[in-house]
């Protein structure tokens, strides 16, 4: 039987996570530890390209531990998945350093990716630091030390996967086929809208519903959705079409006679925001029941999260303990240390017969 395919992908530890992870990401990891060897990255050590203070630091430790359990809620299994923390996986940082000389500076400042970044922390790209400009490397570092076959990413991210595989290609020119290519793996799913009608939901943007939020909570964000802004009474026909209502009802409402209801009678001015929003409400309510559930339960077990951290990071250090090996060996680096050792013990033993004499 032939060994499965590896898995790599992650998430920067900024909390809890959203229902826009859960549909750009989650799920698909789910069903992807029935079919891979998953890897799943806490990126610690990239959340310090934008966040480098103690207090960032700090705070890190408890948004690893609420987003682990919302990993652990809506399904991956520890026992299927290794889930592990990527700043105690230390030959990354030998690798990250390695692949640092195998690509150029223009390359990485070509990716528009790392200015929206600089943006987003409010960081002038004038003062980006080295650490932000050299992100790409590091997720080079991460994929390429787990010797990953795939790489879920959006859209957005799929420039960074393809300096990964340019960093491999070169350095399998130069020393020797070490690395598989690994392969972009795109989700079919568009980014999901906030609650503000915004592109994209974010936590930092405040227009998200997290896969923790109580019942009430889901009630409340919902009720302050945005619809359409031309429909200023119920007998007004509406637009269904990019409406994030009725997007959040076509994902997470499984009744779909009740759904196509909705928008037709929306379209004829025949229901109201009220009504249309109050059954999304009550579709997610029941989506997010037994993921809370589950969290509550796993929130429960004293030192669960931290046993499954600990354990899964261990499995990976040994995996990368043995790519750093390869990598050493085929650059030639192990051999310059063995033959100044060898000489040196050598030198450090006929001194030592010389003492006895």
């Amino acid at each position: 039987m032939n060994e499965r395919k590896r898995v790599l992908t992650g998430d920067r530890p900024t909390g809890k996570l959203h229902l826009g992870h859960y549909v750009g990401s989650l799920q698909n990891r789910v069903k992807l530890q029935d079919e891979y060897d998953c890897y799943f990255l806490i990126a610690d050590l990239h959340m310090l390209t934008t966040r480098p203070t103690r207090e960032d630091i700090e705070e890190m430790r408890d948004n690893i531990r609420e987003m682990v359990l919302d990993y652990l809620a809506v399904g991956i299994d520890p026992n299927k998945s290794t889930i592990y923390l990527q700043s105690a996986v230390h030959a990354v940082y030998e690798m990250n350093l390695f692949f640092e000389m195998l690509v150029s500076l223009p390359r990485l400042l070509r990716l528009p990716s790392l200015k929206e970044m600089a943006r987003a922390a409010n960081i002038d790209e004038e003062a980006m630091p080295f650490g932000l400009i050299g992100y790409p490397v590091l997720q080079a570092a991460d994929i390429l030390m787990a010797r990953a076959h795939l790489v879920p990413v959006g859209k957005d991210n799929e420039a960074h996967v393809e300096v990964t595989r340019e960093i491999a290609r070169r350095f399998n020119y130069l020393y020797g086929e070490v690395f598989p290519i690994p392969e972009v793996m795109l989700s079919d799913v568009p980014t999901l809208v906030g609650i503000d009608g915004k592109a994209k939901m974010s936590k930092s943007l405040g227009n998200a519903i997290f896969l923790s939020d109580d019942p009430k909570t889901v009630e409340k964000k919902v009720r302050s959705m945005y619809t359409d802004p031309k429909r200023i009474r119920a007998d007004i026909p509406g637009t269904v079409e990019g409406n994030p209502v009725f997007i959040y009802h076509d994902i997470f409402n499984p009744n779909r006679e009740e759904v196509e209801d909705l928008k037709e009678r929306y379209r004829q001015g025949r229901v109201g925001d009220v009504e249309v929003k109050e059954k999304l409400a009550r579709a997610l309510n029941a989506f997010l029941d037994p993921i809370r559930e589950r969290r509550e339960q796993f929130a429960k077990e004293r030192g669960l999260v931290e046993e499954i951290i600990y354990t899964g990071t261990l499995k990976v250090r040994a995996i990368a303990e043995e790519t750093l090996e390869a990598v050493k060996q085929a650059m030639g680096l192990r051999g310059i240390w063995r033959s100044i050792e060898r000489k040196a013990r050598e030198r450090m033993q006929e001194l030592a017969k010389l003492q006895t004499l």
